[in-house]
């Protein structure tokens, strides 16, 4: 008699991919083609500066000089010219004392809370925070206190009688709703408590604050012995990366403590480079941040006069409630078949359970481009989405 197979060690994941159709959460890869016919307010090129000429230029000029990669971490060999020059030019734009540049966002997120708490430590956590800082809170081995979703009287209770090392940890523009925290609030909580305040700017940067100087500039933090920030270079700067601002002493700390940036590979001379170029460019033409903040009004106040809900913008990004999961899904293809690509957020990844529409200016779109996009997804909406 055959024996009957003996099931492998994954098979578990069977069943967890099929709990996920059940639920309408299943993921796919699509892969992007170089030039597509789709408006694009899935991504996150909120100055539309990834195919500006200047950025791409300066990418394919590292990438011939440098090499393709950075060949190892920044201690070894990982750290070029280019990467000194954007870690200094980041600083001085966004009024901090001194940066320190890693391969990716997540990556800096990792670091700054790992490096700046531990053993004995206590973390207060946004609710609302993205997954590099709630992972960062994960690895800390600190006390992690989750706090409701901006609220500063919770954040004070939660640092109430704690005497040892202390960090409040948020977005400081929320990637879902787009809505910022109250940073000088919880600045204030902070002091009381002598406690430190990280807050990730990775929407923040090239949108809010003068000429884009982000929202710790714009709350008057920048550059704050207690406050540090965090950063990517793939959102309003076009690249790849992020970055860890801050007073020199906790930048020193990070480069000889932080594992992501001691025991990763440097961030790529191209994606250096281009990072570089964008923060020059927006340097020079202010006016994009302006802009960007102007769209995202156009698209919340065509949504909202054609009966929807969509969230206030407070930065670049909109989001539109939708009815489930499953609809959401739906209301994002028929959107793509109509020639708009948007984000489509759903549980997991939305702590509150409601899974949403994310619309994502750009200040590079035109006005037709802005009426054409609300009048599709408006068109395309689930009859109860209004």
């Amino acid at each position: 008699m055959p024996r009957d197979p003996q099931p492998t060690p994954f098979a578990w994941i069977d069943e967890a991919a099929a709990a996920r159709r059940r639920a309408g959460l299943v993921r796919t890869l699509r892969p992007r083609p170089a030039d597509s016919d789709l408006l694009d307010l899935a991504g996150n090129d909120y100055l539309g500066l990834s195919a500006h000429p200047e950025v791409t230029g300066a990418a394919a000029e590292a990438a011939r000089r440098w090499g393709a990669g950075a060949t190892g971490s920044r201690l070894v060999s990982g750290t070029t010219q280019l990467h000194a020059e954007l870690e200094a030019e980041l600083a001085a734009f966004t009024g901090f004392e001194a940066a320190l540049v890693f391969s990716s966002g997540y990556a800096a997120n990792l670091a700054a809370v790992t490096a700046l708490t531990g053993r004995g430590s206590l973390v207060v956590s946004d609710a609302g925070n993205h997954a590099s800082l709630i992972d960062g809170c994960r690895l800390s081995r600190a006390a992690v206190d989750v706090a409701p979703h901006a609220d500063p009287e919770a954040v004070d209770k939660a640092l109430t009688g704690h005497d040892g090392r202390t960090l409040v940890v948020t977005d400081a523009v929320f990637s879902v709703d787009g809505d910022t925290a109250p940073l000088p609030e919880l600045a204030a909580v902070c002091r009381t408590h002598g406690a430190a305040l990280l807050a990730d700017d990775a929407h923040g940067l090239g949108v809010l604050g003068e000429g884009g100087r982000g929202t710790l500039h714009a709350a008057g933090l920048a550059g704050d012995p207690g406050v540090v920030a965090t950063v990517t270079l793939s959102k309003s700067l076009g690249s790849q990366g992020g970055a860890v601002l801050g007073p020199a002493p906790v930048i020193e700390h990070l480069l000889n403590t932080a594992r992501t940036f001691i025991f990763d590979t440097g961030l790529a001379p191209a994606a250096a480079a281009g990072a570089l170029a964008a923060l020059r460019l927006l340097a020079r033409e202010p006016r994009r941040a302006t802009r960007v903040r102007a769209v995202a009004e156009a698209l919340h106040g065509g949504l909202t006069a054609a009966g929807f809900a969509p969230v206030r913008p407070q930065a670049a990004v909109v989001s539109v409630p939708a009815p489930t999961p499953g609809s959401a899904v739906r209301w994002a293809a028929d959107c793509r078949d109509a020639g708009l690509a948007v984000g489509c957020f759903r549980p997991p990844s939305v702590p509150d359970g409601i899974s949403r529409l994310r619309l994502t200016a750009r200040a590079d779109l035109t006005d037709g481009q802005v009426e054409r996009a609300v009048t599709t997804v408006v068109r395309t909406a689930p009859a109860s989405s209004r």
